[in-house]
């Protein structure tokens, strides 16, 4: 009996995890590994340090939970107004979305923290100390960082409806907002549930961010584990296993719900998917009993009406004329207070850069551009370049080289063979399914294993840029070389041209075209992550801005404004360019 291709791939899988457990219990690389670290009491400081990193994963949960109810209601109303007609409303999300999309999650929440208490009265300060305010301002900085790519994708998914359906709501005499409750938004998030469970993933992965200013989640505590047993290695590998299971959790349940929202075909539900509509069946029951029971206290009223219909009907006259009236005059008072809020608003941030220290900003704007090259010391790589010049140097060296892997471990993904295909999946679902934060500690933590010696924090962070973009080049590769016909091998085959002759002469130059906007996009992913470099010490822009703030101390709103300002200076830059380059080599304008 032949077994299925992913049995095959499982079977490679297990082997190849034997061999490799093999290898690091019995090889020598000048460790002692001590697994019982993380299950035997320490004799020292009498703790099970296993239970701290499940602490952390409580806390984990917590945040990812959280913060992804808040980005979906956020993100939805905000989707829906970059879709408004009236245009303080249309300003003010496109304003948002740009700006919190083209700024690093690490500079925001440095903001949240380190400078917006400082705006507040002393005793707001006191109390959200008193109140885990290292807690909230992660949790509502991920939320506000997330909203702002659910809003993009509320937008699309809600653009992809056919206009006729609007049109013919409308016209069966539902109102805009019935419209939207019982038209659009449906069919909408059927639509996006896909690109929803990526960006839900993404903010789970991306709450291991809360370490840096002191929140107690699971990449902290794998850290706190290191700094008190110096068993880095055994921390971080429990650490990020516990990260990939709940990245795969994530992955099955959203895979799970899509099963169930499929339109148009037959349901093809799996054992999971069966059990998971068992455990939220009493929650489903509940909301039909709130809807059937409005249901029939408004047709109980109707009934109780029609013994006199003359009446009734002069009644519901009167009455859909005066619900009109006062529908009217909410939407005018609501345009009217959002109008004061948006010119508040913008009074507001006018307000903050009339206060701001500029001799401050322009004193130190050269040492968050170059740092100190090209006078920088001996023992300082590129002649003391950093700041934002070594962002950019980073995120170009690391995508140039990724680029290479990603070719290789998306078209071995693809390969027939299945020890190649498993090895590509391995690596890019490990690397996918764990925070770039968890990858950088692997290569700083795991290089004096393998190597014996520590590598510099450059070369630590440029060869973890690369090992996790080349993953995700991976399926951008594989997506590229998939959307090629595959009546064109097969006519490149009859011409007599071997596999890699098909690659570089047929497939590859017209994938290339197709992949150039996702590389873009993947260059500007990886120009934001630079700011993660700070973890280890890397000299690049943020970095400079947290010595220079710790330099400083009362000037956290200029420096954190300063750089934030600067990430997106360049990253929006590069995201219109993505956006013509989408446009230029889209499929319909290809055929032009």
């Amino acid at each position: 009996m032949r077994l299925s291709r992913s049995a095959q791939q499982i079977s490679v899988a297990a082997a190849l995890s034997f061999i490799f457990f093999l290898v690091f219990k019995h090889a020598d690389f000048g460790y002692d590994f001590h697994w019982a670290v993380l299950y035997e009491v320490n004799p020292t400081y009498k703790e099970i340090f296993g239970t701290w990193l499940l602490k952390g994963l409580v806390l984990t949960i917590e945040i990812s939970l959280i913060s992804t109810v808040i980005a979906l209601i956020l993100g939805t109303i905000l989707g829906i107004a970059r879709l408004s007609q009236f245009k303080p409303v249309y300003y003010f999300s496109t304003w948002y979305v740009e700006f919190f999309r083209n700024t690093p999650l690490l500079v925001q929440l440095f903001f949240w923290y380190f400078a917006f208490p400082l705006a507040l009265p002393d005793q707001i300060t006191e109390f959200l100390n008193q109140h885990n305010f290292e807690f909230w301002a992660a949790t509502l900085g991920l939320s506000i960082y997330t909203a702002s790519f659910v809003a993009e994708i509320v937008r699309a998914g809600i653009q992809a409806i056919p206009h006729g359906h609007l049109e013919a709501a409308f016209s069966s005499g539902l109102s805009a907002m019935q419209t939207l409750r019982f038209v659009i938004l449906p069919q909408a998030f059927r639509v996006i549930i896909p690109p929803l469970g990526s960006e839900f993933l993404n903010n789970m992965k991306n709450s291991s961010l809360a370490m840096t200013i002191g929140v107690a989640e699971l990449c902290w505590q794998s850290q706190q584990i290191e700094s008190f047993t110096f068993r880095g290695f055994e921390a971080t590998s429990a650490a990020s296993i516990i990260y990939l299971g709940l990245s795969l959790s994530i992955s099955a349940f959203m895979n799970s719900v899509n099963h169930h929202l499929q339109i148009g075909q037959d349901k093809k539900l799996n054992l999971f998917d069966r059990t998971l509509a068992l455990i939220f069946q009493p929650f489903f029951m509940v909301g039909n009993a709130f809807i059937i029971a409005g249901s029939w206290v408004t047709g109980k009223f109707r009934q109780d009406g029609d013994t006199a219909p003359y009446e009734e009907s002069v009644y519901l006259s009167a009455g859909s004329r005066l619900l009109t009236l006062m529908g009217k005059g909410f939407v005018y008072g609501w345009k009217f207070l959002f109008v004061i809020f948006f010119i508040g608003a913008l009074a507001l941030i006018g307000y903050m850069i009339y206060t701001f220290k500029w001799g401050i900003i322009w004193k130190n704007l050269p040492a968050l551009l170059i740092w100190t090259f090209p006078h920088g010391g001996s023992g300082e790589i590129f002649y003391g370049l950093g700041g934002l010049s070594m962002s950019i140097v980073l995120a170009g060296f690391s995508l140039f080289v990724s680029f290479f892997i990603g070719l290789v471990f998306g078209l071995g993904r693809l390969s027939k063979n299945t020890v190649i295909s498993t090895l590509s999946v391995l690596y890019i679902e490990i690397i996918r399914g764990n925070p770039l934060i968890m990858v950088i500690f692997w290569v700083y933590f795991f290089s004096p294993i393998i190597t014996g010696m520590q590598i510099d924090v450059f070369w630590s962070a440029a060869i973890a840029f690369t090992i996790f973009s080349g993953a995700y080049l991976a399926e951008i590769v594989r997506a590229g070389v998939s959307a090629i016909p595959y009546g064109q091998v097969e006519a490149s085959k009859a011409s007599g041209l071997n596999y890699f002759q098909i690659m570089r002469f047929i497939v590859l130059p017209q994938a290339l075209k197709i992949m150039i906007p996702a590389f873009v996009g993947q260059f500007i992913a990886l120009f934001k992550d630079t700011s993660l470099a700070y973890i280890i010490g890397v000299f690049e822009l943020t970095t400079i801005a947290q010595t220079l703030n710790n330099r400083l101390m009362i000037y956290p709103f200029e420096i954190y404004t300063t750089i934030a300002v600067l990430y997106f200076i360049c990253c929006y830059s590069m995201s219109v360019i993505a956006r013509r380059l989408e446009i230029k080599y889209s499929p319909d304008r290809r055929v032009e």
